[in-house]
């Protein structure tokens, strides 16, 4: 690169000096500064760097200087993410199941580009949670990506859809035809994301594992389904559906003993109405969808969670107990 082309690069060089190698804690001096740019090849001279700096200010940058000893330094004092901020991202995409490993580490080193080389160090943690996998599909981040467009758009979606087989492998479901779906949003439930569309064949609404979805293509159909989700409520859909299994919505009534109001806070949120029974008991009400997976989480309670209405509910509970008993009866132990 000519020189003259280099000297045109020197506000923009200068900025990253001051981005990368100072903050709240470092400063660094005008002897430093200059032969910093120097080793971008920029040649510059005290005043016009102070020019620089006021320039930069103006742009919004938080430069200060102050005389630190004998010699004047120069620092960034305030940055658009705080480190508590940066900290936080971090442990985020570390221990989020659906960012694969590579993709984690890709994120966090850009993440890091956002502070000091020396905060930047501080950035390099790991967080470990329990039971956590790391997805293997790198796909869904392009799929998210094609979704958020074709909503934009308010275009219809068609995309392949796959479950795994007892031999690790995906088994494209109703035999690798095509879904044709109208996309109205994504939410990220139990650490999975999720498509919430219409789905015109079946005259309803259905959600979708993102990262099971292949070779997604916009279509140029518009959405349909609008009067469906015209007062559906995205937040509420997916608090009503335990790990996202559909089932029969319905207001189930749960006799809790006092030491589960932790769990029934924790899981169903504290606007969940709960009615004092007796000293030890208090009733809970809630709306949601009957299945499998909420009657599993509702017999991992033991006898502190008891389900007793709707009569429907209380005998679906019922027969999912009865079929396991058919598989882990009481004589298959003796």
């Amino acid at each position: 690169m000519a020189g003259g082309d280099i000297q045109k690069l020197k506000l923009m060089y200068l900025y990253d000096i001051f981005n990368e190698r100072t903050d709240e804690f470092h400063a660094i001096s005008m002897s430093e500064i200059i032969d910093a740019l120097e080793a971008y090849g920029v040649h510059a001279e005290r005043k016009t760097i102070y020019n620089d700096i006021q320039t930069l200010n103006l742009y919004g940058a938080d430069i200060v200087g102050e005389k630190i000893g004998k010699v004047y330094q120069y620092r960034v004092l305030s940055r658009k993410f705080e480190m508590p901020e940066l900290k936080l991202l971090v442990d985020a995409v570390q221990s989020s199941k659906f960012i694969t490993g590579r993709k984690s580490r890709d994120l966090i080193k850009k993440i890091e580009g956002l502070a000091s080389s020396y905060e930047a160090k501080e950035l390099d943690r790991q967080v470990y949670v329990a039971g956590r996998i790391k997805t293997m599909n790198e796909s869904i981040y392009y799929n998210v990506d094609n979704i958020h467009r074709a909503i934009a758009d308010d275009v219809q979606i068609r995309f392949k859809y796959f479950r795994w087989t007892e031999k690790k492998e995906q088994k494209l479901r109703k035999d690798g035809a095509d879904y044709v779906v109208s996309p109205w949003g994504l939410v990220w439930d139990d650490e999975n994301y999720y498509l919430i569309g219409y789905d015109a064949d079946r005259e309803e609404i259905r959600h979708y594992r993102v990262d099971k979805m292949r070779n997604i293509r916009l279509s140029s159909d518009r959405r349909l389904g609008k009067t469906a989700f015209k007062d559906k409520d995205m937040a509420t859909y997916t608090e009503k559906r335990f790990g996202m299994f559909d089932g029969e919505l319905v207001r189930v009534t749960l006799l809790c003993k006092n030491e589960m109001a932790g769990v029934i806070i924790d899981r169903f949120g504290k606007d969940t109405p709960m009615i004092r029974i007796d000293q030890d008991h208090f009733e809970a009400n809630i709306d949601m969808a009957l299945s499998p997976i909420f009657l599993g989480w509702l017999a991992g309670m033991g006898d502190g969670i008891r389900i007793t209405g709707p009569l429907e509910a209380v005998d679906q509970m019922k027969d999912m107990i009865r079929g396991l008993d058919s598989v882990y009866g009481v004589s298959t132990f003796d």
